[in-house]
């Protein structure tokens, strides 16, 4: 039993299952993947997002949402983001707030628009006592400076690739740490010795489909059928099997969303 912590289905191409999004699902169900979240990007994406949420309403994998503004949209966007604009899109199958954070990889010069967003997106997840879904790219302290001005306690560092150091902040501010296909990189020796630093209760898995395939999937369009590679990667890792990291790594999410409230009801 997995659970695939964040994809974006919206984006996701789906020729070989007929474009037919339920014959996703069954592929999902058939990898023993039993919940998604479908992450937002931009706020005109919520109702194509939804549709997912509301098509998985009464079967399996549970699909729930997350409401945000990623950092890379345009500056006069991210501007204009206050909690407001995301807690009047909050509901019951919103498990968080984001993707939100900082990237400067492309563009710094939007750092002060992207503080704002980030900051608002907090605010926000606070109000709804949600987890905050953390997107971090070449702006390594700015965004812990953020995550600290701001009292962060609740949330996801998700795609992991920084250092122990990086994680160690961000885990005794109570967040939890998201491994993606990265892990399971050739190239990616130093993130495994990270992750076997940490507690196996803080740590979650996901596909950021369709980005970012895992070993051995490469080269392909990821999918959220792929996250039990991700698992086999950390399995190595902790020296337990994939299976095992899937079971962990699902309830320490239900654990996060549900921190403050009960939200998710499990379906195990």
């Amino acid at each position: 039993m997995y659970t695939d912590s964040h994809a974006h289905l919206t984006y996701l191409k789906l020729d070989h299952y007929d474009n037919r999004p339920e014959n996703l699902l069954k592929a999902m169900y058939q990898a023993g993947v039993r919940r998604t979240m479908a992450i937002m990007c931009q706020l005109s994406e919520y109702d194509d997002i939804h549709a997912w949420v509301e098509m998985s309403a009464d079967t399996m994998p549970d699909i729930g949402m997350s409401v945000g503004v990623h950092p890379c949209q345009d500056e006069h966007t991210l501007a204009a983001i206050s909690p407001d604009e995301l807690l009047k899109r909050d509901h019951e199958k919103v498990w968080a707030f984001g993707e939100t954070g900082l990237d400067y990889y492309w563009d710094k010069d939007k750092s002060s628009a992207q503080k704002h967003s980030f900051a608002a997106h907090i605010d926000a997840a606070k109000t709804a006592k949600k987890p905050i879904i953390v997107h971090t790219r070449s702006a390594y302290q700015d965004t812990l400076e953020v995550l600290t001005a701001e009292r962060c306690e609740h949330g996801i560092i998700h795609c992991f690739t920084e250092d122990y150091a990086f994680a160690k902040r961000a885990l005794d501010m109570g967040l939890y740490i998201s491994f993606s296909g990265i892990l399971s990189f050739n190239k990616s020796q130093d993130l495994r010795e990270v992750a076997a630093k940490l507690p196996l209760d803080r740590v979650l898995i996901e596909t950021d489909s369709p980005y970012l395939a895992p070993v051995p999937k490469r080269g392909r369009d990821n999918e959220p059928t792929f996250v039990p590679y991700v698992a086999e990667a950390l399995a190595k890792i902790y020296q337990k099997s994939a299976e095992e990291i899937g079971h962990i790594t699902s309830r320490n999410f239900i654990t996060l969303v549900n921190q403050y409230k009960p939200i998710i009801q499990s379906r195990l």
